[in-house]
Protein backbone atom coordinates (compact mmCIF):
# COMPACT_ATOMS: atom_id res chain seq x y z
CA UNK A 1 0.00 0.00 0.00
CA UNK A 2 1.15 3.49 -1.13
CA UNK A 3 1.39 6.44 1.55
CA UNK A 4 -1.73 8.03 1.97
CA UNK A 5 -1.56 11.48 1.35
CA UNK A 6 -3.83 14.46 2.35
CA UNK A 7 -5.23 17.34 0.28
CA UNK A 8 -2.35 19.63 0.93
CA UNK A 9 0.10 16.95 0.89
CA UNK A 10 -0.70 16.13 -2.41
CA UNK A 11 -0.97 19.55 -4.03
CA UNK A 12 2.58 20.39 -2.05
CA UNK A 13 4.18 17.38 -4.30
CA UNK A 14 3.24 19.21 -7.71
CA UNK A 15 3.22 23.06 -6.36
CA UNK A 16 4.22 25.86 -3.99
CA UNK A 17 1.76 28.29 -5.66
CA UNK A 18 -1.76 27.13 -4.75
CA UNK A 19 -4.42 29.65 -4.16
CA UNK A 20 -7.73 27.94 -3.12
CA UNK A 21 -10.92 29.02 -4.65
CA UNK A 22 -13.60 30.71 -2.57
CA UNK A 23 -16.50 28.66 -1.18
CA UNK A 24 -19.61 28.23 -3.76
CA UNK A 25 -22.79 29.53 -3.19
CA UNK A 26 -24.26 26.29 -3.09
CA UNK A 27 -22.09 25.36 -0.36
CA UNK A 28 -25.48 24.81 1.61
CA UNK A 29 -27.47 22.39 -0.66
CA UNK A 30 -30.25 21.21 -0.26
CA UNK A 31 -30.00 18.84 2.40
CA UNK A 32 -26.30 18.62 3.08
CA UNK A 33 -26.37 21.67 5.68
CA UNK A 34 -24.96 21.07 9.23
CA UNK A 35 -27.78 20.47 11.92
CA UNK A 36 -30.25 18.33 9.96
CA UNK A 37 -28.01 14.93 9.89
CA UNK A 38 -28.19 15.75 5.81
CA UNK A 39 -30.97 14.76 3.41
CA UNK A 40 -31.76 11.36 4.39
CA UNK A 41 -31.95 12.01 8.22
CA UNK A 42 -28.58 9.68 8.95
CA UNK A 43 -28.03 9.56 12.73
CA UNK A 44 -25.05 10.36 13.49
CA UNK A 45 -23.81 12.48 10.17
CA UNK A 46 -23.27 15.72 11.24
CA UNK A 47 -21.05 14.52 14.46
CA UNK A 48 -19.09 12.28 11.32
CA UNK A 49 -18.52 15.42 9.42
CA UNK A 50 -17.70 17.36 12.60
CA UNK A 51 -15.08 14.84 13.35
CA UNK A 52 -13.44 15.04 10.16
CA UNK A 53 -13.14 18.31 10.02
CA UNK A 54 -11.56 18.41 13.17
CA UNK A 55 -9.09 15.55 12.14
CA UNK A 56 -8.51 16.98 8.86
CA UNK A 57 -8.72 20.06 8.79
CA UNK A 58 -11.10 20.63 6.05
CA UNK A 59 -15.00 21.52 5.59
CA UNK A 60 -14.93 19.12 2.83
CA UNK A 61 -13.67 15.96 0.83
CA UNK A 62 -12.48 18.20 -1.65
CA UNK A 63 -9.54 21.14 -1.60
CA UNK A 64 -10.33 23.47 -5.48
CA UNK A 65 -7.78 25.84 -6.13
CA UNK A 66 -5.58 27.67 -9.28
CA UNK A 67 -1.70 26.65 -8.98
CA UNK A 68 1.00 27.48 -11.63
CA UNK A 69 2.41 23.72 -11.49
CA UNK A 70 6.22 24.08 -13.55
CA UNK A 71 5.32 27.49 -15.55
CA UNK A 72 1.74 26.39 -16.30
CA UNK A 73 -1.36 27.54 -14.82
CA UNK A 74 -4.08 24.93 -13.67
CA UNK A 75 -7.33 24.22 -11.84
CA UNK A 76 -6.34 21.40 -8.75
CA UNK A 77 -9.11 19.57 -7.32
CA UNK A 78 -7.17 17.34 -4.68
CA UNK A 79 -9.29 14.83 -2.43
CA UNK A 80 -9.15 14.63 1.64
CA UNK A 81 -9.28 10.91 2.35
CA UNK A 82 -9.27 11.61 5.66
CA UNK A 83 -12.59 13.79 5.32
CA UNK A 84 -15.08 10.77 5.42
CA UNK A 85 -13.03 8.42 2.76
CA UNK A 86 -12.67 11.56 0.29
CA UNK A 87 -16.62 10.18 -0.61
CA UNK A 88 -18.46 12.25 -3.02
CA UNK A 89 -21.64 14.34 -1.43
CA UNK A 90 -23.70 16.79 -2.28
CA UNK A 91 -21.04 19.81 -1.29
CA UNK A 92 -18.09 18.03 -2.65
CA UNK A 93 -20.31 18.40 -6.54
CA UNK A 94 -20.89 21.99 -5.59
CA UNK A 95 -16.87 22.51 -4.95
CA UNK A 96 -16.43 20.64 -8.11
CA UNK A 97 -18.94 22.10 -10.34
CA UNK A 98 -17.28 25.43 -9.40
CA UNK A 99 -13.73 24.56 -9.62
CA UNK A 100 -14.57 23.16 -13.68
CA UNK A 101 -16.72 26.57 -14.31
CA UNK A 102 -13.92 28.39 -13.61
CA UNK A 103 -11.32 26.21 -15.80
CA UNK A 104 -13.94 26.95 -18.43
CA UNK A 105 -14.10 30.30 -17.54
CA UNK A 106 -10.16 31.19 -17.54
CA UNK A 107 -9.06 28.71 -20.25
CA UNK A 108 -7.18 26.50 -18.01
CA UNK A 109 -6.99 22.47 -17.41
CA UNK A 110 -8.03 20.88 -15.05
CA UNK A 111 -5.60 18.58 -12.58
CA UNK A 112 -7.50 16.25 -10.23
CA UNK A 113 -5.56 14.54 -7.31
CA UNK A 114 -7.84 11.49 -6.73
CA UNK A 115 -8.13 9.78 -3.13
CA UNK A 116 -11.77 8.66 -3.22
CA UNK A 117 -13.76 5.62 -1.88
CA UNK A 118 -16.58 6.42 -3.53
CA UNK A 119 -19.75 8.26 -3.18
CA UNK A 120 -21.32 9.06 0.05
CA UNK A 121 -23.65 6.45 1.63
CA UNK A 122 -25.26 9.13 4.36
CA UNK A 123 -26.29 11.27 1.51
CA UNK A 124 -27.68 8.24 -0.90
CA UNK A 125 -28.85 8.44 -4.30
CA UNK A 126 -27.93 12.39 -3.67
CA UNK A 127 -24.49 11.42 -3.26
CA UNK A 128 -24.43 8.99 -6.33
CA UNK A 129 -26.16 11.38 -8.64
CA UNK A 130 -23.25 13.59 -8.18
CA UNK A 131 -20.85 11.65 -10.47
CA UNK A 132 -23.66 12.47 -13.52
CA UNK A 133 -22.81 16.29 -12.47
CA UNK A 134 -18.80 15.82 -12.30
CA UNK A 135 -19.25 13.37 -15.69
CA UNK A 136 -21.02 17.04 -16.95
CA UNK A 137 -18.29 19.26 -15.87
CA UNK A 138 -15.65 16.92 -17.30
CA UNK A 139 -17.91 17.30 -20.70
CA UNK A 140 -18.17 20.82 -20.74
CA UNK A 141 -14.48 21.35 -20.22
CA UNK A 142 -13.77 18.52 -22.96
CA UNK A 143 -15.71 20.14 -25.17
CA UNK A 144 -13.83 23.80 -24.33
CA UNK A 145 -10.63 22.40 -25.62
CA UNK A 146 -8.98 22.19 -22.11
CA UNK A 147 -6.92 18.95 -20.95
CA UNK A 148 -7.40 17.45 -18.21
CA UNK A 149 -4.63 15.30 -16.31
CA UNK A 150 -5.28 13.04 -13.32
CA UNK A 151 -2.87 11.95 -10.71
CA UNK A 152 -4.67 8.97 -9.08
CA UNK A 153 -3.34 8.30 -5.26
CA UNK A 154 -4.16 5.99 -3.04
CA UNK A 155 -7.20 4.70 -2.81
CA UNK A 156 -8.80 5.74 -5.71
CA UNK A 157 -12.24 3.78 -6.46
CA UNK A 158 -15.52 3.76 -6.95
CA UNK A 159 -17.32 6.77 -8.78
CA UNK A 160 -14.70 8.75 -8.16
CA UNK A 161 -11.76 7.07 -10.23
CA UNK A 162 -15.38 6.34 -12.78
CA UNK A 163 -15.17 10.13 -13.59
CA UNK A 164 -12.63 12.33 -12.59
CA UNK A 165 -9.55 9.33 -12.74
CA UNK A 166 -10.79 7.44 -15.61
CA UNK A 167 -12.52 10.07 -17.50
CA UNK A 168 -9.04 12.55 -17.94
CA UNK A 169 -7.47 12.84 -21.00
CA UNK A 170 -4.19 11.63 -19.45
CA UNK A 171 -3.86 9.57 -16.39
CA UNK A 172 -0.94 9.33 -13.64
CA UNK A 173 -0.56 7.04 -10.50
CA UNK A 174 1.26 6.90 -7.70
CA UNK A 175 3.33 3.78 -6.99
CA UNK A 176 1.43 0.91 -5.39
CA UNK A 177 -2.10 2.99 -4.85
CA UNK A 178 -4.87 1.09 -5.08
CA UNK A 179 -6.62 1.92 -8.01
CA UNK A 180 -10.04 0.47 -9.27
CA UNK A 181 -14.00 1.00 -9.31
CA UNK A 182 -14.17 -2.17 -6.19
CA UNK A 183 -13.30 -1.32 -3.15
CA UNK A 184 -11.43 -3.18 -1.11
CA UNK A 185 -14.49 -3.75 1.11
CA UNK A 186 -16.68 -5.05 -1.93
CA UNK A 187 -14.70 -6.70 -4.12
CA UNK A 188 -15.57 -10.78 -4.05
CA UNK A 189 -13.60 -12.88 -1.48
CA UNK A 190 -11.48 -14.51 -4.21
CA UNK A 191 -10.41 -11.15 -6.31
CA UNK A 192 -6.77 -10.80 -6.67
CA UNK A 193 -5.38 -7.71 -5.04
CA UNK A 194 -2.91 -7.04 -7.35
CA UNK A 195 -5.39 -6.38 -10.26
CA UNK A 196 -6.30 -3.67 -8.26
CA UNK A 197 -3.39 -0.94 -8.24
CA UNK A 198 -2.01 1.12 -9.92
CA UNK A 199 0.89 -0.91 -11.56
CA UNK A 200 -2.14 -3.51 -13.04
CA UNK A 201 -4.21 -0.73 -14.30
CA UNK A 202 -0.85 1.21 -16.63
CA UNK A 203 -0.83 -3.07 -17.96
CA UNK A 204 -4.39 -2.73 -18.84
CA UNK A 205 -4.47 0.15 -20.76
CA UNK A 206 -6.48 2.31 -18.10
CA UNK A 207 -3.22 4.70 -16.99
CA UNK A 208 -0.80 6.21 -18.90
CA UNK A 209 2.22 6.14 -16.37
CA UNK A 210 3.20 4.90 -12.57
CA UNK A 211 5.26 8.10 -11.20
CA UNK A 212 6.74 8.20 -8.40
CA UNK A 213 6.20 11.34 -6.06
CA UNK A 214 9.78 12.92 -6.44
CA UNK A 215 9.02 12.88 -10.49
CA UNK A 216 5.72 13.75 -9.96
CA UNK A 217 6.08 17.62 -10.53
CA UNK A 218 8.09 17.57 -13.34
CA UNK A 219 6.53 15.00 -15.41
CA UNK A 220 2.92 16.62 -14.48
CA UNK A 221 4.87 20.05 -15.45
CA UNK A 222 5.63 18.39 -18.68
CA UNK A 223 2.45 16.92 -19.95
CA UNK A 224 0.88 20.73 -19.31
CA UNK A 225 3.22 22.17 -21.16
CA UNK A 226 2.78 20.20 -24.10
CA UNK A 227 -0.87 19.89 -24.27
CA UNK A 228 -1.57 23.89 -23.35
CA UNK A 229 0.88 25.28 -25.68
CA UNK A 230 -0.31 28.04 -27.95
CA UNK A 231 -1.88 26.73 -30.98
CA UNK A 232 -3.87 29.23 -32.72
CA UNK A 233 -1.98 28.63 -36.11
CA UNK A 234 -3.26 24.82 -35.86
CA UNK A 235 -4.80 25.22 -39.39
CA UNK A 236 -1.90 25.66 -41.06
CA UNK A 237 -0.11 22.38 -42.03
CA UNK A 238 3.39 22.19 -39.47
CA UNK A 239 6.58 22.00 -41.12
CA UNK A 240 6.45 17.85 -40.28
CA UNK A 241 8.69 16.57 -43.42
CA UNK A 242 12.56 16.23 -41.94
CA UNK A 243 15.63 18.39 -42.98
CA UNK A 244 19.03 17.56 -43.81
CA UNK A 245 19.78 16.82 -40.47
CA UNK A 246 16.57 15.25 -38.70
CA UNK A 247 15.69 11.51 -40.65
CA UNK A 248 18.34 8.98 -41.68
CA UNK A 249 17.05 10.35 -45.06
CA UNK A 250 18.04 14.06 -45.89
CA UNK A 251 15.41 16.11 -48.33
CA UNK A 252 11.26 15.77 -48.97
CA UNK A 253 11.06 16.01 -52.94
CA UNK A 254 7.30 16.39 -54.65
CA UNK A 255 8.71 13.56 -57.27
CA UNK A 256 10.30 10.36 -57.72
CA UNK A 257 14.05 10.11 -57.67
CA UNK A 258 16.20 8.45 -60.78
CA UNK A 259 18.45 7.17 -57.93
CA UNK A 260 18.17 5.40 -54.85
CA UNK A 261 15.21 3.79 -55.08
CA UNK A 262 13.81 -0.17 -55.74
CA UNK A 263 14.20 -1.10 -59.14
CA UNK A 264 11.00 -3.95 -58.58
CA UNK A 265 8.50 -4.48 -56.84
CA UNK A 266 9.98 -7.17 -54.85
CA UNK A 267 13.02 -5.27 -54.11
CA UNK A 268 11.15 -2.72 -52.47
CA UNK A 269 9.23 -5.66 -50.28
CA UNK A 270 13.17 -6.64 -49.00
CA UNK A 271 14.07 -3.33 -48.13
CA UNK A 272 10.83 -2.71 -46.26
CA UNK A 273 11.14 -5.85 -44.72
CA UNK A 274 15.50 -5.34 -43.76
CA UNK A 275 16.16 -5.40 -39.85
CA UNK A 276 18.95 -3.28 -40.46
CA UNK A 277 16.42 -0.19 -41.41
CA UNK A 278 15.37 2.76 -39.11
CA UNK A 279 12.29 1.81 -37.13
CA UNK A 280 10.01 4.27 -35.06
CA UNK A 281 11.74 4.92 -32.33
CA UNK A 282 14.47 6.31 -34.36
CA UNK A 283 12.81 8.39 -36.41
CA UNK A 284 11.10 9.81 -33.37
CA UNK A 285 14.46 10.24 -31.47
CA UNK A 286 15.36 12.32 -34.28
CA UNK A 287 12.07 14.48 -34.51
CA UNK A 288 11.72 15.14 -31.16
CA UNK A 289 13.34 17.45 -29.10
CA UNK A 290 11.20 16.18 -25.81
CA UNK A 291 8.28 13.66 -25.91
CA UNK A 292 5.65 11.61 -23.72
CA UNK A 293 4.12 8.70 -24.30
CA UNK A 294 -0.19 8.09 -24.14
CA UNK A 295 -0.29 4.28 -22.83
CA UNK A 296 -3.26 2.25 -23.53
CA UNK A 297 -6.52 2.51 -25.36
CA UNK A 298 -8.84 2.97 -21.97
CA UNK A 299 -10.40 -0.72 -22.90
CA UNK A 300 -8.45 -2.86 -21.01
CA UNK A 301 -6.02 -3.40 -23.72
CA UNK A 302 -2.07 -2.51 -24.77
CA UNK A 303 -0.40 -2.94 -27.86
CA UNK A 304 3.28 -1.83 -27.64
CA UNK A 305 3.73 -2.16 -31.47
CA UNK A 306 1.99 1.11 -31.59
CA UNK A 307 3.74 4.37 -30.27
CA UNK A 308 1.73 7.24 -29.49
CA UNK A 309 2.39 10.41 -27.31
CA UNK A 310 2.88 14.35 -28.16
CA UNK A 311 6.57 16.00 -28.25
CA UNK A 312 8.03 19.18 -28.80
CA UNK A 313 9.44 19.81 -32.17
CA UNK A 314 10.28 23.57 -33.46
CA UNK A 315 8.86 24.89 -30.51
CA UNK A 316 5.96 23.69 -30.71
CA UNK A 317 3.40 20.95 -29.60
CA UNK A 318 2.93 17.64 -32.14
CA UNK A 319 0.87 14.63 -31.36
CA UNK A 320 2.65 11.14 -32.61
CA UNK A 321 0.83 7.83 -33.59
CA UNK A 322 3.70 5.40 -35.28
CA UNK A 323 3.72 1.70 -35.65
CA UNK A 324 6.88 -0.43 -35.13
CA UNK A 325 6.74 -2.50 -37.74
CA UNK A 326 4.80 -5.83 -35.91
CA UNK A 327 1.34 -6.66 -36.53
CA UNK A 328 -1.34 -3.91 -34.86
CA UNK A 329 -3.71 -5.13 -32.32
CA UNK A 330 -6.93 -3.41 -31.70
CA UNK A 331 -5.57 -2.20 -28.72
CA UNK A 332 -3.17 -0.26 -30.99
CA UNK A 333 -5.80 1.25 -33.41
CA UNK A 334 -8.09 2.15 -30.16
CA UNK A 335 -4.92 3.64 -28.43
CA UNK A 336 -4.27 6.14 -31.99
CA UNK A 337 -7.90 6.43 -32.22
CA UNK A 338 -7.43 8.31 -28.73
CA UNK A 339 -4.29 10.40 -29.49
CA UNK A 340 -5.85 11.81 -32.68
CA UNK A 341 -9.42 12.70 -31.32
CA UNK A 342 -7.39 14.41 -28.49
CA UNK A 343 -5.15 16.41 -30.17
CA UNK A 344 -7.99 17.48 -32.55
CA UNK A 345 -9.94 18.74 -29.83
CA UNK A 346 -7.04 20.37 -28.71
CA UNK A 347 -5.89 21.78 -31.87
CA UNK A 348 -2.46 19.90 -31.84
CA UNK A 349 -0.81 18.19 -35.57
CA UNK A 350 -0.74 15.35 -36.00
CA UNK A 351 2.64 13.02 -37.18
CA UNK A 352 1.71 9.52 -37.78
CA UNK A 353 5.04 7.08 -38.98
CA UNK A 354 3.15 3.78 -40.90
CA UNK A 355 4.98 0.50 -40.57
CA UNK A 356 3.45 -2.90 -40.13
CA UNK A 357 2.86 -5.71 -42.17
CA UNK A 358 -0.98 -5.31 -41.68
CA UNK A 359 -3.53 -5.76 -38.70
CA UNK A 360 -3.17 -8.68 -36.49
CA UNK A 361 -5.47 -11.52 -38.30
CA UNK A 362 -5.11 -14.34 -35.29
CA UNK A 363 -8.46 -15.57 -33.21
CA UNK A 364 -7.48 -13.33 -30.22
CA UNK A 365 -7.78 -9.98 -32.57
CA UNK A 366 -11.06 -10.60 -33.21
CA UNK A 367 -12.29 -11.45 -30.52
CA UNK A 368 -10.92 -8.04 -29.07
CA UNK A 369 -12.76 -6.46 -31.93
CA UNK A 370 -9.73 -5.69 -34.78
CA UNK A 371 -12.81 -4.67 -37.52
CA UNK A 372 -14.63 -2.27 -35.09
CA UNK A 373 -10.62 -0.85 -34.17
CA UNK A 374 -9.89 -0.33 -37.35
CA UNK A 375 -12.81 1.15 -38.47
CA UNK A 376 -12.84 3.97 -35.52
CA UNK A 377 -9.47 4.76 -36.13
CA UNK A 378 -10.28 5.45 -40.09
CA UNK A 379 -13.41 7.98 -38.35
CA UNK A 380 -11.37 9.66 -36.35
CA UNK A 381 -8.46 10.58 -39.06
CA UNK A 382 -11.22 11.39 -41.25
CA UNK A 383 -13.48 13.55 -38.44
CA UNK A 384 -10.13 15.51 -37.42
CA UNK A 385 -9.89 18.88 -38.24
CA UNK A 386 -6.18 19.33 -36.93
CA UNK A 387 -3.51 19.08 -39.58
CA UNK A 388 -2.09 15.25 -40.20
CA UNK A 389 0.74 14.14 -42.27
CA UNK A 390 1.76 10.64 -42.54
CA UNK A 391 5.26 9.04 -43.67
CA UNK A 392 5.29 5.71 -44.60
CA UNK A 393 8.66 4.21 -42.89
CA UNK A 394 8.63 0.65 -43.73
CA UNK A 395 5.52 -2.14 -44.46
CA UNK A 396 2.51 -0.40 -45.39
CA UNK A 397 0.39 -3.41 -45.57
CA UNK A 398 -3.62 -3.46 -46.58
CA UNK A 399 -6.04 -1.24 -44.41
CA UNK A 400 -3.92 -2.03 -41.39
CA UNK A 401 -1.42 0.72 -42.50
CA UNK A 402 -4.14 2.40 -44.62
CA UNK A 403 -5.74 3.20 -40.78
CA UNK A 404 -2.88 5.62 -40.14
CA UNK A 405 -2.52 7.60 -43.07
CA UNK A 406 -4.04 10.78 -43.67
CA UNK A 407 -5.66 11.33 -46.88
CA UNK A 408 -4.12 13.58 -49.47
CA UNK A 409 -1.11 13.86 -47.40
CA UNK A 410 0.88 11.17 -46.82
CA UNK A 411 5.05 11.06 -48.06
CA UNK A 412 7.30 7.55 -48.49
CA UNK A 413 10.76 6.76 -47.89
CA UNK A 414 12.52 4.97 -50.09
CA UNK A 415 13.26 1.80 -48.34
CA UNK A 416 8.85 0.85 -48.18
CA UNK A 417 6.27 -0.17 -49.71
CA UNK A 418 2.27 0.35 -49.64
CA UNK A 419 0.30 -2.24 -50.80
CA UNK A 420 -3.49 -3.29 -50.84
CA UNK A 421 -2.47 -6.51 -49.42
CA UNK A 422 0.75 -8.42 -49.34
CA UNK A 423 2.80 -9.92 -52.35
CA UNK A 424 2.84 -13.61 -50.95
CA UNK A 425 -1.01 -13.07 -49.84
CA UNK A 426 -1.90 -11.46 -53.18
CA UNK A 427 -0.53 -14.48 -54.97
CA UNK A 428 -2.18 -16.99 -53.21
CA UNK A 429 -5.15 -15.52 -53.47
CA UNK A 430 -4.61 -15.27 -57.25
CA UNK A 431 -3.96 -19.26 -56.50
CA UNK A 432 -0.65 -18.72 -58.23
CA UNK A 433 2.53 -20.41 -56.61
CA UNK A 434 4.66 -18.84 -53.89
CA UNK A 435 7.33 -18.42 -56.45
CA UNK A 436 5.22 -15.63 -57.93
CA UNK A 437 5.39 -13.48 -55.22
CA UNK A 438 7.96 -11.32 -56.62
CA UNK A 439 6.39 -11.36 -59.97
CA UNK A 440 2.60 -10.07 -58.42
CA UNK A 441 4.81 -7.65 -56.28
CA UNK A 442 5.52 -5.74 -59.66
CA UNK A 443 2.19 -6.23 -60.72
CA UNK A 444 0.57 -4.64 -57.79
CA UNK A 445 2.94 -1.21 -58.63
CA UNK A 446 3.85 -1.02 -54.35
CA UNK A 447 6.98 1.19 -55.14
CA UNK A 448 7.70 4.21 -53.52
CA UNK A 449 8.16 5.83 -57.73
CA UNK A 450 5.38 3.62 -58.14
CA UNK A 451 2.73 5.49 -55.10
CA UNK A 452 4.03 8.84 -56.60
CA UNK A 453 2.76 8.15 -60.02
CA UNK A 454 -0.74 6.71 -58.79
CA UNK A 455 -1.06 9.76 -56.80
CA UNK A 456 -1.51 7.90 -53.74
CA UNK A 457 1.20 9.77 -52.12
CA UNK A 458 2.71 13.32 -52.25
CA UNK A 459 6.34 12.22 -52.58
CA UNK A 460 9.54 10.42 -51.64
CA UNK A 461 11.57 11.85 -48.51
CA UNK A 462 15.38 10.25 -49.27
CA UNK A 463 18.54 10.75 -50.25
Amino acid sequence: MADRLSARQAVALVTDDFTQLPEPGGESAAGSAPGTDGPLGWQGYDDARARAAGRTGERESVVCGTARIEGTRAVLVSFEFGYLGGSLGTRTGDRLEAAYAHAREHRLPVVPLVATGGSRMQEGMLALTQLQRVARQSALVRAAGLAQIAVVRDPTAGGGWATLGAGADVVLALPGAQVGFAGSRVRPPDADPAAYTAEAQVAAGAADAVVRPGELRATLGRWLRLLTRPSADAAAPPRFLPSADALPYANARPGPSPTGLPATGWEAVLRARAPERPRAERYLDAYFTERVALHGDRCGGRDDGMLCGFGTHDGRTVAYAAQTGTATRPAGYRTATRLVRLADRLGIPVLTLVDTPGAANDAEAERQGVGAAIVGLFGAVAAARTPLTTLVIGEGGSGGALALAAPGNTWVTPDSYFSVIAPELAAAILKRPPDQAPATADQLRIRPQDLVELGVVRGVVGP
